[in-house]
């Protein structure tokens, strides 16, 4: 196998890092190399993540998590996720603004991310909040190299910016994006999150009340009562009492087969079951006998995952709110009976009809197709994966950004606006109400074999995650590649669904192919019946897959991260 054409492969043998900036990376490794366990570095790298890609990760934001204890086997999903206000208004949306969620004060939803953080530290972490968000501090507070892609970001995305001047006042200094290399601050924000350390340095106690101190700073104490105050002058729904109320959801994961491993994925109240179920599907299709990245290759993958994305559709929304048939979807003998709708011969001509699976009845009509809009304000994300010398593995995927709603003036973050990935369509379970999730795209998963290979692994890219995800795990795992290797090649994606995101747009038979695949293969898949359109090579929008490889057998750690992102491994 010819070497990474994008960087050396990584191996060690005590510890790594894998993650979607290169300085979260580092942060979170000199967490390891203090004595912190991967929850304490993971957390950390995660919290500096919110500052360092702010355009698509807010402090205040999302982070589901998926941890699995060195020594137990067992894997736990963190939520990570908030739900509407209970003072939302669901047909207010249908009524004033023709069904859409448009960006702005009214699609917030409770801020997930600083409870999730603290709730995976006091459970499985060793160390305090202080230590770990304090690498996160010094990147607001004295600045941090602007990167390429984040300036290509926020400058396509200053329009929307300009919509708030609590916005403009960070993200266009001078009216303009920053340029790379310019240090990037972010003052208010660093004042935040040392607020939150202060509180718990205050705290009388052990580490957990501590801990307890830090996450009443922001849900009870202070930043509570300006985001209360911020909504109740704004015309927004967030509450106090919706703060003080909030915890996230420690839950089970979804276990399915694919091949020799066990691939874990988080629930209904994310896209984990479309990972899930389009693995089962691809597990009886013979893709390692077909050659690798070829048309029918492709062909075979897309069908697959057409069909998990109209379940997706039809079926997956909150648990809390919505029964969501995940045993039916995964059952063997409906997905073999969905597996025969793939006709190698043959593109559906856009998403499949939802299938039916015991316990579940779609109710709904299927989608028309509607062009895509509002592209730049779709949410994105980042990715982060630990293992650490004990075999605790970490992996989570904090998201939302800074240009779908205003910053708050004096805490420097936007609020999560993860309501845009609900719907207004009543038969939709993704539809709005107070106190339920949106399904959130995000959706860390773990792959292991017995106990002694696991990995980790993620992506940024909305809709496209698990497609991402399950492409760099078909590379390993069909094809034999090194996990650099796997995440070097060419990607696809097809968006022949309703995206997730407000305003949900639909484009039957839109495959995008990368640069480096032949016009021959393009040729082909439109013969198959495919609307192929070119992205080009190492499009950003193709996800950032981030994976570490522990192999106990051989003692190593091998992580892989993406160069279409500013990405980086770490380990020794």
């Amino acid at each position: 196998m010819s070497v990474s054409p994008t960087r050396a492969r990584i191996i060690g043998t005590r510890h790594m890092v894998a993650a979607g900036h290169y300085l979260a990376a580092q942060a979170a490794f000199q967490i390891l190399e203090a004595g912190g366990n991967a929850v304490d570095a993971g957390v950390c790298g995660g919290i500096a993540l919110g500052v360092l890609q702010s355009e698509y990760v807010g402090f205040g934001g999302v982070a589901p998590i998926m941890i699995r204890p060195a020594g137990t086997g067992e894997v736990v999903t963190i939520s990570g996720l908030g739900w509407w206000p209970k003072a939302a208004l669901p047909d207010l949306f249908r009524r004033e603004h023709d069904g859409r969620i448009p960006p702005g004060i009214l699609r917030t939803l409770v801020p997930a991310a600083p409870d999730a953080w603290i709730t995976a530290l006091e459970r499985w972490g060793t160390m305090r909040f202080g230590d770990v968000a304090s690498a996160a501090v010094g990147f607001a507070r004295d600045g941090f190299p602007m990167s390429e892609l984040t300036s290509r970001i926020i400058a396509a995305a200053a329009d929307s910016y300009r919509r708030w001047p609590s916005n403009a006042a960070i993200y266009l200094p001078n009216d303009e994006a920053p340029k790379v290399g310019d240090l990037f601050v972010q003052a208010d924000l660093g004042r935040t999150i040392q607020y939150m350390i202060d509180e718990e340095a205050a705290a009388s106690g052990d580490r957990a009340a501590g801990l307890q101190a830090a996450r009443d700073a922001f849900y009870r104490g202070e930043i509570a009562k300006t985001l209360a105050d911020f909504h109740a002058s704004n015309g927004g729904w967030l509450t106090l009492a919706d703060l003080a109320a909030f915890r996230v959801g420690i839950e089970e994961p979804i276990r399915v087969r694919y091949g020799d491993l066990d691939v874990y994925t988080c629930g209904p109240w994310c896209q984990g079951p479309l990972l899930a179920q389009a693995l089962r599907l691809l597990d009886g299709i013979d893709v390692k006998g077909q050659v690798h990245n070829s048309a029918e290759y492709i062909h075979a993958v897309v069908e697959a995952f057409k069909l998990a994305y109209a379940d997706r559709h039809a079926f997956v929304g909150d648990p809390r709110f919505v029964d969501v048939p995940i045993e039916g979807m995964l059952e063997e003998g409906y997905i073999a009976e969905r597996r025969r709708l793939v006709d190698p011969a043959a593109a559906s001509s856009g998403m499949p009809e939802p299938g039916s699976p015991a316990g579940g009845a779609w109710q709904g009509a299927q989608p028309l197709p509607t062009p895509p809009a509002d592209e730049i304000s779709q949410l994105d994300t980042s990715y982060i994966c630990v293992i650490d010398s004990d075999g605790t593995v970490f992996s989570a995927t904090p998201s939302d950004g800074s240009s779908g709603g205003p910053v708050v003036p004096g805490l420097g973050f936007v609020p999560s606006t993860r309501g845009a990935q609900s719907t207004t369509d009543p038969a939709s379970p993704a539809v709005l109400a107070p106190g339920k999730r949106p399904r959130l795209t995000p959706n860390p998963a773990i792959a292991a074999r017995g106990g002694d290979w696991v990995m980790p692994f993620g992506s940024p890219g909305n809709d496209v995650q698990p497609q991402a995800m399950t492409q760099v795990l078909l590379n390993l795992t069909q094809f034999g590649m090194d996990p650099q290797r796997a995440i070097d090649q060419p990607r696809f994606a097809t968006f022949s669904y309703p995206r997730s995101s407000d305003p949900h747009s639909y484009s039957p038979g839109l495959l995008n192919l990368e640069g480096r695949y032949s016009e021959a293969t393009a040729e082909r898949l439109r013969a198959l019946g495919h609307d192929v359109q070119p992205w080009p090579d190492w499009e950003y929008k193709a996800g950032a897959v981030c994976a570490i490889v522990h192999d106990r057998e051989r003692g190593t750690f091998e992580g892989g991260s993406d160069p279409r992102r500013p990405t980086a491994v770490v380990g020794l």
